[in-house]
């Protein structure tokens, strides 16, 4: 054995317990470090030789590369839909490297019978019914992914083709409608041979990001009338990227009574209103979806990566999926994971939902969601009140979105979010063709305190143009 692995290996309980006390201290800071630090990226270098051990790269890493990273953890990054991990999550995930469990196979089941008992208990969580079976996957664009993979095999099954076998040209033209898709929905298309182009934007309610059911209600006649009586898929909205809207699911759900077509749901957070009474009413109708994505890394609060897809059809499913080889067994009536997902190596990443679910269960779960809705709100009710600030829709949910009163150019609300970024992590946005920003809460740390601080830093600034940043950050993402 090398001599610097074996030694790592006589010292293996050592060294853990000093990463752990390093974790634990920034941990600990992370509520004061600035969210987005001035430091610059650092260079990339050759790997060294020879190599220099765990304590040293170590030291290594905290010296050269922590000052530059983001409090993504920490409450006041309020980019993205980004939620932290809890303490139990942390937890799960570290002996998910450590079990280090490949949990495709039958063969070896003890990994996916725990995916399984967890993804039972999202379900609950959701108030799905067990019509639907899910899966874990790395992120909302693989769930809608694999949603939109199932419905294109549906599609073949009304037309007598099978595209996992025959490829998707067996289809024809799809048409897939939707109001506001999420950006993760042409790229699978794309990935999927359907193509970008497929995807049809139909007209939303005024002043919504919604889908107009009337309007989707011709489309769907349009469709059916050009493409003489073919299915199509309509993707639905449970929780709009930009203002957390909802598409009115119990109405497109009954246009299944007069046209044929798969109801993909793309609820990556939206789902989660499941879980207050005062908000369940925006999920009527969730159970209704012939596929679903949820993404866990939002407001689960679980590490990166992890999201669920869950889907009434597991049978096609697994039609596209399958993997035949002589070492993983036949195909079940209950699939391997394997024959699931795009991935042959499935990692458990389910046991840090596990941990965290079991550790915190419904009641933890419900506090969470409420508190980040009332964070949301009092952001957006003191938004109003400050000059040079505009609120562009309702906080409906937990996202914020909102500009500059006057001139919200790219440039300017690029200026206003460099003067605030020790204090907040907001990301910009386009909203019914204004540049604009948007702050989402979803991390199990962020209170009032730290929504007080974010309204006080907005307050404080003083945006002159031209503006320059003493430091301007490399972190900062193009418009979505």
């Amino acid at each position: 054995m090398h001599t610097q692995l074996a030694a790592d290996r006589d010292e293996f309980s050592h060294l853990l317990e000093a990463t752990r006390q390093h974790a634990a201290e920034v941990l600990d800071g992370v509520e004061e470090r600035d969210v987005i630090p001035a430091a610059p990226t650092p260079p990339a270098v050759p790997l060294p030789s020879p190599g220099v051990g765990l304590r040293e790269a170590l030291r290594e890493f905290a010296a050269r590369w922590e000052p530059s990273l983001s409090t993504g953890t920490g409450p006041r990054y309020l980019g993205f839909v980004t939620g932290g991990a809890t303490p139990a999550a942390l937890a799960g995930d570290w002996l998910t490297a450590a079990w280090d469990q490949n949990s495709n196979s039958s063969l070896d089941g003890a990994g996916q019978q725990l995916e399984r008992e967890t993804v039972g208990w999202l379900r609950d969580l959701l108030g799905l019914s067990d019509v639907h079976e899910g899966t874990f996957v790395s992120g909302s664009t693989m769930s809608n992914t694999v949603g939109l993979a199932i419905a294109r095999e549906w599609l073949g099954e009304r037309l007598g083709v099978s595209p996992a076998e025959d490829g998707a040209a067996a289809l024809g033209r799809v048409r897939i409608l939707s109001g506001s898709a999420h950006s993760s929905v042409p790229k699978g298309l794309s990935m999927l041979g359907l193509g970008r182009r497929a995807l049809i934007q139909v007209p939303t309610l005024p002043g919504r990001e919604a889908v107009d059911p009337r309007a989707l209600e011709a489309a769907l006649e349009e469709a059916n009338r050009e493409a003489d009586g073919r299915p199509c898929v309509v993707v639905a909205n449970a929780g709009t990227v930009n203002t957390a809207d909802f598409d009115d699911l119990p109405a497109i759900a009954a246009l299944r009574d007069r046209y044929d077509f798969w109801l993909h749901v793309d609820a990556a957070f939206g789902a989660f209103a499941a879980l207050s009474p005062g908000l369940t009413h925006l999920v009527d109708g969730l159970d209704l979806a012939d596929s679903l994505c949820v993404d866990l890394h939002k407001w689960l609060n679980v590490p990166y990566d992890s999201a669920v897809q869950f889907t009434r059809r597991q049978d096609l499913q697994a039609r596209v999926f399958q993997n035949a080889a002589a070492y993983l067994g036949p195909l079940h009536d209950t699939p391997d994971l394997v024959h699931l997902t795009p991935e042959n190596s499935h990692r458990l990443r389910a046991l840090a939902t596990w941990f965290t679910l079991r550790a915190y269960g419904p009641d933890g779960y419900r506090e969470i969601v409420e508190r980040c809705v009332a964070c949301a709100r009092l952001l957006g009710d003191a938004i109003d009140g400050i000059p040079g600030l505009r609120l562009l829709a309702p906080v409906r949910l937990n996202v914020v979105c909102f500009t500059l009163a006057d001139d919200p150019t790219p440039e300017r609300l690029a200026a206003l979010t460099d003067q605030i970024a020790g204090e907040v992590f907001l990301t910009p946005t386009v909203y019914d063709g204004v540049p604009a920003l948007r702050a989402a809460f979803s991390n199990w740390r962020t209170t009032e305190s730290d929504t007080r601080r974010v309204i006080a830093a907005l307050k404080g600034a003083r945006l002159q143009w031209p503006y320059t940043s003493p430091h301007p950050s490399p972190h900062r993402p193009s418009p979505v």
